[in-house]
């Protein structure tokens, strides 16, 4: 199946990528009191919290409608920057996929997911990576408050209840650049892009 992933390049070019199907399978469904944490929210380190360093990445789902297709966002802490897939499905196999192939390419040194049973296989992602995944408590959205509040800019162009499926790509594709040019206050008012773009050029 071929997926496609939203986001501006430095080009300015959306990338479409052919996402593997993840195969493995476990017994049981968690919850989010019975979700598997190696890493917990409280250990990740200082320069992340503080937004210090780019590659520091939260991880959520927006849905449409109840068993429909969904937007997997992926926010970078200190910049904001966006990077979108949208998901035929909610799951984790799907989510896991998803997540290698939007952040194999990008600067990451850890993800802090959402605690949805569609991030219960985390494990898969840090090994593919490299990295850790800082799971938050349960119940408590506002400790991943950067991609909680994406989304909700998101929702400007996705409303609850209209199903993520009818959305042409570059429909998709115009929010995601509109979010990413968005100037914000906490960036002094620069915009995701130049912050994220400029961070990468210094790492080169």
């Amino acid at each position: 199946m071929l997926r496609k992933i939203f986001t501006q390049q430095a080009v300015g070019v959306l990338v479409r990528a052919a996402l593997p199907r993840l195969i493995r399978r476990r017994k049981g469904e968690p919850t989010r009191d019975n979700f598997p944490v190696e890493h917990a929210l409280s250990a990740r380190p200082p320069e992340a919290q503080a937004r210090e360093r780019l590659g520091d990445w939260e991880a959520d789902t927006v849905a449409g409608v109840v068993g429909g297709a969904v937007l997997l966002t992926l926010v970078d802490r200190k910049s904001r920057y966006l990077r979108c897939v949208r998901l035929e499905k909610k799951t984790a196999d799907g989510v896991n996929a998803a997540m290698i192939e939007a952040l194999r390419e990008q600067t990451v040194l850890s993800i802090t997911p959402d605690r949805g049973k569609e991030f219960a296989r985390h494990a898969v992602v840090a090994e593919a990576l490299g990295i850790k995944i800082y799971i938050p408590p349960p119940y408590q959205p506002w400790q991943r408050g950067t991609n909680e509040n994406t989304n909700g800019l998101l929702r400007e162009y996705f409303p609850k209840h209209q199903d993520i499926a009818q959305y042409p790509d570059d429909y998709i594709e115009k929010a995601v650049l509109a979010l990413n040019n968005r100037p914000r206050k906490c960036l002094q008012w620069r915009t995701p892009y130049e912050v994220y773009f400029d961070e990468v050029l210094h790492l080169v």
